[in-house]
């Protein structure tokens, strides 16, 4: 399963964000460090079901009409602060839980109501756009550490025959979830000494800026829009970064909301439907809510994870059946599962997403769309439904 980290300084809204992706029950407070274990839990992307080519939809329990919901995992780090690499507010320990994450959610305090401890202070009194670069210059610094304190392992290794230095930064950096590939991508856009022995503080620090920025990527949320001065935003979108405008605390109003039964609304939806009896200030307090999904499209939360793993990540969603005509799965469910890949995988791919003794004995597969056999090397596309003949049952 993907996992997404939610990062950034204390009382960003981190925890506000995380309840409201996943209705968990987190402590949400006006302080710094409400979180010290990272909460980890379940959330969803948004994409179009397949159902929505067939007469009717398919009923599963993650379509709602047509709007498909596919599992991630979501991970609500506590707050980090400046020096975090250093060790400050007990920063290692919170790094170190970003470390299985293939993307990081940087939620930053739009309104400049907290400064750069997380402390409360007037709203747009701080500049938010100090925290652009935190978490990765943070990041970068906590790397750049780790790679420095192992480097004489790598000297080492480097006096022995047959050494590679690909095998042994991929070793190294294995916790860090970084592959060989992503090692040897790196080196070859960076220009270093053959023997390690010669690599300065410059060489280490270019490499963990790239191997972080490649295995670690970050999309910048713009949370409190709904109370933040409009400048604030502006100013944050036009730092070059991918940014979304949120309002956390209005997508849990919404949440909360559906599940009282008082409110019609659908995570990514532009709009909702009051389908209760509400009091006056809650009806007000929805109408707040309402603008700000006017102006920005939507709450931002459910947008943010969208963008981080469909942009940032680069996944497609395919949808493997076992009954190409009637897209079902051999109990007769439709369209039973969905799977995230990344851009550029094939049918036998997926077949080993589905499961190793299914793509150990794969043979082929169908495009249950156009029921046309397809390559071994055919790409998979975006809401691709594919059959999987393979040897295992």
């Amino acid at each position: 399963m993907i996992s997404i980290a939610l990062a950034g300084k204390p009382n960003a809204g981190k925890s506000t964000f995380y309840k409201a992706a996943t209705l968990a029950d987190v402590d949400v407070a006006n302080y710094p460090f409400t979180t010290i274990d990272a909460n980890r839990g379940v959330s969803y992307v948004r994409t179009d079901c397949p159902c929505l080519e067939r007469d009717e939809r398919c009923g599963n329990d993650n379509c709602h009409d047509g709007k498909r919901y596919v599992p991630i995992e979501l991970l609500d780090v506590a707050g980090l602060v400046p020096g975090a690499h250093e060790g400050r507010g007990l920063g290692n320990q919170f790094l170190d839980a970003l470390t299985n994450a293939d993307a990081i959610v940087n939620v930053v305090d739009a309104s400049g109501g907290t400064n750069e401890e997380g402390e409360p202070v007037e709203v747009g009194s701080y500049d938010p756009v100090e925290e652009v670069d935190f978490i990765e210059e943070e990041m970068d610094q906590w790397l750049t550490g780790i790679i420095d304190r192992n480097w004489e392992s790598v000297v080492r290794q480097s006096r022995s025959p047959g050494f590679d230095i690909d095998e042994a930064l991929a070793d190294m950096l294995t916790g860090f979830g970084a592959t060989e590939h992503d090692v040897t991508t790196s080196l070859r856009g960076l220009e270093y000494p053959g023997d390690p022995q010669k690599w300065t503080d410059e060489h280490r620090e270019a490499l963990a800026r790239d191997i972080r920025a490649r295995t670690k990527p970050i999309i910048l949320v713009a949370n409190k829009a709904d109370i933040a001065p409009e400048e604030n935003i502006e100013r944050l979108c036009e730092t070059g970064k991918m940014v979304i405008p949120a309002t956390a605390e209005g997508e849990l109003a919404l949440r909360q909301g559906v599940e009282a039964g008082v409110v019609d609304y659908d995570p990514g939806d532009e709009d909702f439907e009051v389908i209760g009896d509400l009091s006056d200030q809650q009806r007000a307090g929805l109408e707040q809510i309402r603008d700000v999904m006017h102006e920005w499209g939507g709450t931002g939360v459910q947008e943010s994870l969208d963008a981080a793993v469909y942009d940032l990540l680069d996944r497609v969603t395919a949808f493997p059946v076992q009954n190409d005509s009637k897209w079902t799965d051999g109990q007769g469910n439709v369209l039973p599962d969905a799977f995230l890949l990344p851009k550029g995988s094939t049918p036998p791919d997926l077949a080993y997403a589905v499961h190793s003794d299914i793509g150990d004995g794969y043979l082929h597969a169908v495009n249950a769309k156009t029921k046309r056999d397809i390559s071994d090397s055919y790409e998979l596309e975006e809401g691709d439904v594919i059959k999987i003949v393979s040897t295992a049952k």
